[in-house]
């Protein structure tokens, strides 16, 4: 994904790589040279500082490392430094000579094991899931980079590589994907850098503009991180237009918080701390979260009681769950929801059935359920073969992934479906147990059709689209993870007269009603774009 010209100036505005400063003197290094946007741009820097400060340029040869793993795109990168140099009256033999030291073949990340060496790393690190790393590759970055798990990118390796080579007081200018910020592959990075001496200096959240020079589906953020003590930190919104806005003017906009059309921007006193998301959407919406969040409850609470879960995961629903009533034992039967019965705010039950092999005690003995046995032994390899079975007893081969809690079949619950393109839940009065695709909220002492309305209005989701991943398509992701982010207030602090109004809006799936009354609740006057 090749950078604009105007990122990339922007960038290296922010990251403080300017002709004022005796950059020759410093070490600025590029992780990823690919089309060279940044290397030409640090490139013209570099000779205009050498210029300003009476410094020969061949002074500078130690000044820049730029890595390009690929030979015949870094051979294409050395080509553009030595024209870069000749249009700018550098002799051709020192043009080449620069362009050469400048510009070295091989991989950041293992170059970068070392001690710290630069003052600025700069660029834009590249995109490639764990899935398409080379398996010898991908080990050996796991054992070099803390940060680097689950299924993370490869740029998450490449933050850490970039943080680790900065001198103190260094600085870290990335334009990359901010799904790290928020989802759980990210969160090794974000305690490695909140806890390991860096300050988020800058967040620039750049979806709504043309950041790069071809329609990607990745979600930009430029990040100005520094080794230093962390201090108070901007976040800020690009707009559209911005791509042509003045350069000094859309400079102290950011920096200083003047006003300007083409951007939004707010500077916090503190920031998240350790694994915490980073929920950057926008300046506006991040003050309001962090208001709500030192006004209100956590959705899930020993005060109200009120808990979250996922469903249960069987490892082989083609087995244990059926679309009608199968003939076994009675008491081995479990009506399960499944995403697709949630209908507006109720359940209804499509009429399929889980083959339980737990009761209150635990799992069943299969001698004592000979028709339920007989119903699994024709899939007994299958299920003996799950990474679940295996790691128990062998006469255990009968056991779903969860074990079902049956005091939550009888109790009244929220339901909320893993992936929808809005918050919408579905109450069961005690009639389902829920499949692993469903998220469940219980409660001892909301009323759930009054708590529903709340999750149904715009407050309600308003949490998820701050801490969730955006998918293809505009859907979200309504994981427990971010559930238990949503805040509310205290149940008690809701007059009679509005919860009849929110269960109400409830009843009726009215969003806008549900919104009007959660805005009175809060005490808020409504959410930002």
């Amino acid at each position: 994904m090749y950078t604009k010209p105007w990122m990339v100036e922007l960038v290296l505005d922010l990251a403080g790589y300017a002709p004022e400063k005796r950059l020759a003197e410093l070490v600025a290094l590029e992780p990823s040279a690919g089309d060279g946007a940044f290397l030409r741009a640090m490139v013209q820097r570099l000779v205009l500082s050498c210029k300003r400060h009476g410094i020969p340029l061949t002074n500078a040869a130690g000044a820049l490392q730029a890595f390009e793993i690929d030979a015949e795109a870094a051979e294409r990168a050395v080509d553009l430094v030595r024209f870069t140099l000749v249009s700018l009256k550098v002799p051709s033999a020192a043009a080449s000579m620069l362009a050469r030291r400048w510009i070295k073949i091989g991989d950041f990340l293992e170059a970068s094991l070392c001690f710290p060496v630069a003052d600025f790393v700069i660029g834009n690190p590249p995109y490639i899931r764990s899935e398409e790393i080379p398996a010898r590759k991908a080990a050996f970055y796991r054992s070099g980079f803390s940060a680097m798990r689950g299924r993370a990118d490869i740029y998450v390796a490449f933050y850490q590589a970039a943080l680790n080579q900065l001198k103190p007081g260094g600085v870290c200018a990335y334009i990359c994907a901010d799904r790290w910020m928020l989802n759980d592959y990210g969160s090794a990075l974000r305690k490695f850098i909140t806890t390991e001496g860096y300050n988020v200096r800058h967040i620039i959240e750049a979806h709504d503009v043309q950041a790069f020079d071809t329609e990607v589906s990745a979600y930009p953020a430029v990040t100005i991180i520094a080794r230093e003590e962390q201090g108070s930190v901007i976040v800020s919104k690009a707009l559209p237009g911005i791509e042509t806005e003045d350069r000094d003017r859309l400079i102290r906009a950011l920096t200083t918080l003047d006003s300007n059309p083409r951007i939004r921007s707010a500077r916090f006193g503190d920031w998240f701390h350790g694994t915490e998301p980073w929920p950057c959407s926008s300046p506006d919406a991040l003050r309001l979260l962090k208001h709500l969040e030192s006004t209100c409850l956590p959705l899930e609470c020993k005060t109200t009681g009120t808990r979250i879960g996922i469903g249960v995961a069987t490892g082989a629903d083609h087995v244990f769950i059926t679309p009608k009533v199968p003939d076994i034992e009675p008491d081995r039967i479990l009506p399960i929801a499944i995403a697709s019965d949630l209908k507006e705010d109720r359940v209804d039950w499509s009429g399929h059935c889980l083959i339980n092999p737990w009761n209150e005690r635990g799992l069943v003995d299969l001698d004592d359920y000979p028709r339920f046995e007989a119903c699994l032994l024709p899939h007994h390899e299958l299920l003996a073969a799950r990474h679940t079975a295996k790691k128990d007893r062998a006469e255990h081969w009968h056991k779903t992934i969860d074990r079902v809690n049956l005091a939550l079949f009888n109790k009244h619950k929220l339901y909320i479906a893993d992936i929808k393109d809005r918050l919408l839940p579905a109450l069961d009065t005690g009639k389902t147990y829920p499949h692993h695709n469903l998220y469940w909220i219980t409660s001892e002492t909301w009323d759930l059709k009054v708590l529903g309305a709340l999750l149904l209005s715009a407050v309600g989701e308003f949490f998820i689209r701050c801490y969730g991943v955006r998918m293809r398509g505009g859907y979200l992701r309504f994981q427990a993870q971010y559930l238990r982010r949503i805040r509310v207030p205290d149940p008690k602090t809701i007059s009679p007269t509005l919860a009849e109004t929110l269960r109400h809006a409830f009843d009726t799936q009215d969003v806008a009603l549900a919104t009007k009354a959660a805005f009175m609740v809060y005490q808020i006057d409504g959410i930002p774009s």
